[in-house]
């Protein structure tokens, strides 16, 4: 991955440069499935939060949960969940964008004075090609795209994850899961603005291992 790629994976479609990491160990709860379905997508987790040298917890000692996965068959369960609106600020308007643009998931970051990320909200929608997609693909591109503050146009154009194999299993890409030990390399900060970070980034491609 060239310096340029990195400095892609997360300019904004403004233009502007925006990396964050997560920097407290990731305590997830997800509603909306079955039991099965949890522990591919906690396992899932677990592995790109192995990959990071992150960490994850049973339980976030200021939030109780800091990653929390909303699995929906229609938008409007968003505004039927008791005190939803208490952790997504303006709900409605959301409710209403979401769907107008006919999207099938979101998600929104909230972070600490460091500018690390210290939460996450996922919204899925499961109908058309999420409905499709086999449980194990459909978490580990979720915990892919949780593990860091990607730019928004990231993967519009090439997906995070790649076949191993003509007949192989669905992984993470293996030039992504060099970026993101790079990305949480402790020597790298947690938050950065500046496009000269996805320098520092390049350089330490491979080393990160």
């Amino acid at each position: 991955m060239s310096p340029e790629d990195v400095t892609a994976h997360f300019t904004r479609a403004d233009g502007a440069y925006v990396f964050a990491r997560w920097g407290r160990p990731i305590a997830p709860v997800v509603f909306g499935i079955d039991d099965a379905s949890l522990a591919t997508f906690k396992g899932a987790l677990e592995a790109v939060t192995t990959l990071a040298n992150h960490e994850m917890a049973e339980t976030d000692p200021e939030l109780g949960a800091n990653l929390m996965v909303f699995f929906v068959a229609r938008w409007q369960e968003m505004l039927d969940t008791p005190n939803l609106d208490r952790l997504v600020e303006g709900l409605d308007d959301l409710v209403e964008r979401l769907r107008a643009a006919d999207a099938n998931q979101y998600r929104f970051f909230r972070f600490d004075e460091a500018g690390a990320i210290k939460a996450a909200f996922v919204f899925l929608k499961i109908d058309g090609d999420l409905a499709e997609m086999p449980a194990d693909t459909l978490a580990l591109s979720q915990a892919v795209q949780t593990i860091l503050l990607w730019s928004d146009s990231a993967f519009t154009e090439r997906s995070p994850l790649a076949r191993a194999g003509e007949d192989g299993p669905v992984i993470l890409r293996p030039d992504l899961g060099d970026l993101i030990r790079a990305a949480y390399d402790p020597v790298m900060p947690v938050a950065a603005s500046d496009p000269s970070h996805a320098l520092r980034l390049a350089a330490r491609l491979g080393r990160a291992q």
